[in-house]
């Protein structure tokens, strides 16, 4: 397969690697530098675009790249708020994006769990939950677009919650994402109950970019050939 690479940071490069490795080539690569390259042949040769990038250009990049008639595979976040509206752009247009704000394994895992947990523990009001997540200093998005996911899956499953905050919980209803950035932490997400006897607690710890490259990649695969909006659950079917 041919597989053109938007963004070349530490990510991009990893991918690039197990890319290679899988036997798939890369045919182009696009970073801040060279943008006018969305419109040579080499990226239009491309079966799917894997990007990685920043926020701020996330959606004119896809744009460029579905104006070259590539499809996209991405895990950029902080953006989301703009996801209903390019969902419908995506499937009026007839273009493919498939975007997951974590492409692990262990972590969609994680996020069966939690969604399951939350179910169980909407039985059981005296337990609070907050969530803890580590990355490192790099990372511009607080929270993470993989805590903001959790969250959500949380907020779907408990009554007495229906809205996260940064930090704090002011109010019953607020449920308090806590975000630290340190050293070179690749992602650690901790979802905590507790109540005045106990608490529970759930936590995934990625080790290395490893994980999140090669499932970058298998999405890219299973993206080939495929058309709409696409995420892990169509991929894993979980």
């Amino acid at each position: 397969m041919k597989i053109a690479l938007i963004g070349y940071g530490k990510m991009g490069k990893t991918i690039e690697r197990i890319a290679r490795e899988r036997g798939h080539e890369i045919v182009s690569v696009i970073d801040v530098d060279n943008l006018d390259d969305f419109d040579s042949a080499a990226f239009k040769s491309a079966d799917v675009a894997i990007e990685f990038t920043a926020p701020r250009v996330a959606l004119s990049n896809y744009r460029r790249a579905f104006a070259s008639g590539v499809s996209v595979v991405s895990g950029t976040t902080g953006w989301t708020e703009e996801l209903p509206a390019l969902k419908k752009e995506i499937e009026e247009g007839g273009k493919t994006l498939f975007w997951s704000s974590n492409f692990s394994l262990g972590v969609n895992i994680f996020m069966a769990v939690n969604k399951y947990l939350a179910t169980i523990m909407n039985q059981f009001p005296n337990y609070n939950v907050e969530m803890t997540e580590v990355h490192h200093t790099q990372k511009l998005d607080a929270p993470s677009g993989t805590a903001i996911t959790l969250a959500d899956e949380i907020l779907e499953k408990l009554d007495r919650k229906n809205v996260w905050v940064k930090e704090i919980e002011t109010k019953s209803n607020e449920m308090a994402i806590k975000s630290i950035r340190e050293g070179q932490v690749p992602g650690i997400h901790t979802i905590r109950y507790e109540s005045e006897v106990d608490f529970i607690e759930i936590t995934h710890n990625t080790k290395s970019r490893e994980g999140l490259a090669l499932g970058a990649v298998l999405a890219a695969e299973f993206t080939a050939g495929k058309k709409g909006f696409l995420d892990m659950n169509d991929m894993l079917k979980f």
